[in-house]
């Protein structure tokens, strides 16, 4: 009996800012130590013509493009992706990275073909430690895994760009990620997340997380205050609204009304645990949770009232 054909996958890895290069060195060593053996490496350099001639000559057995589309991620990752010939499309971040078994693990749920895509755990790696307020189900802010994720291989709704495969065919058939919105200087909208959407519609396929293809994902100092927490939680909240707005209005977010619906549990957990004397950090954590939801509360009522006007303010310049 014929055994059935490995799928050939390429690693798109997006980048922008030399200040990150020794992150970038590390992503591509990681991309090609993997034992499933990638078709191709492409790292995509954002509109940096002194990061991109320094890519072309400093990164070897790799593809070094420039992103073809305006300034963003979503373009950036979509340059990369078209370049690309194979069936299936890996993407990491320029801040990640992984062990060797992390592409194989993330494969394997395609032998399904309903599979549109997967992804898989994110670990951050705090380079500061860990605050003590940060609570297990925000930690998506950070760009990791969260409390209440699946622990074992199970469909999801939406996995995150950071460590994520596609199925090229489904992936080219709705454009790719959607260019204009995404991650660009304070902007900060689910691209990824609203890629899956569109992908799960096709047709009806759907994604899998797959907890075991572990990527580390950078939290440098700056990332770990207080402060970036609340205006991460603010961006989301606007961004979780933006995108319901381009898709199918509150159907789009069930999964977002399950999660808040879970949060009032790990207050009274933190709450509880520091009333038995198990440390003050589980208040604080408690105190997390109500900051987090609060500041992503208050960016949905920015980005719904900021729609509502834009309508108005068309019409009023097209009727001048």
């Amino acid at each position: 009996m014929e055994s059935t054909p490995r799928p050939a996958v390429s690693i798109v890895i997006p980048t922008h800012t030399e200040k990150r290069w020794p992150s970038i060195v590390r992503a591509v060593a990681a991309a090609k130590s993997q034992t499933y053996t990638p078709a191709e490496i492409v790292v995509v350099v954002d509109h940096n013509p002194e990061l991109y001639r320094r890519a072309r000559r400093d990164l070897s057995g790799v593809t070094v493009l420039e992103n073809l589309y305006t300034q963003g991620v979503s373009g950036n990752r979509n340059t990369g992706a078209f370049h690309t010939s194979t069936s299936l499309i890996a993407f990491v971040d320029d801040d990640v990275s992984m062990g060797p078994e992390w592409l194989g693990n993330l494969i394997a749920p395609f032998s399904d073909p309903t599979v549109v895509g997967a992804g898989g755990g994110i670990c951050p790696d705090w380079q500061t430690g860990e605050p003590r307020w940060m609570p297990e189900e925000f930690l998506w802010a950070v760009g990791g895994s969260y409390s209440g994720m699946p622990t074992t291989v199970s469909k999801i709704r939406n996995v995150w760009s950071a460590g994520m495969i596609v199925r090229r065919e489904t992936f080219l058939a709705v454009g790719g990620f959607r260019v204009g919105f995404g991650k660009l200087g304070n902007q900060n909208r689910p691209e990824d997340t609203e890629l899956c959407l569109r992908m799960s519609a096709l047709g009806g396929g759907h994604w899998m997380y797959v907890p075991d293809a572990v990527i580390r994902h950078e939290v440098p100092a700056g990332r770990s205050t207080f402060g970036f927490f609340i205006r991460r939680c603010y961006a989301e909240g606007r961004g979780k609204v933006a995108m319901a707005g381009l898709l199918d209005g509150s159907e789009s977010l069930g999964s977002e009304r399950d999660y808040l619906r879970s949060l009032p549990r790990a207050v009274v957990r933190n709450l509880g645990a520091a009333a038995r004397g198990k440390g003050v950090g589980h208040a604080l954590k408690a105190g997390g949770v109500i900051a987090g939801v609060a500041a992503a509360g208050w960016g949905g009522v920015v980005e719904t009232v900021a729609a509502r006007r834009t309508p108005q303010r068309v019409t009023a310049e097209a009727t001048r």
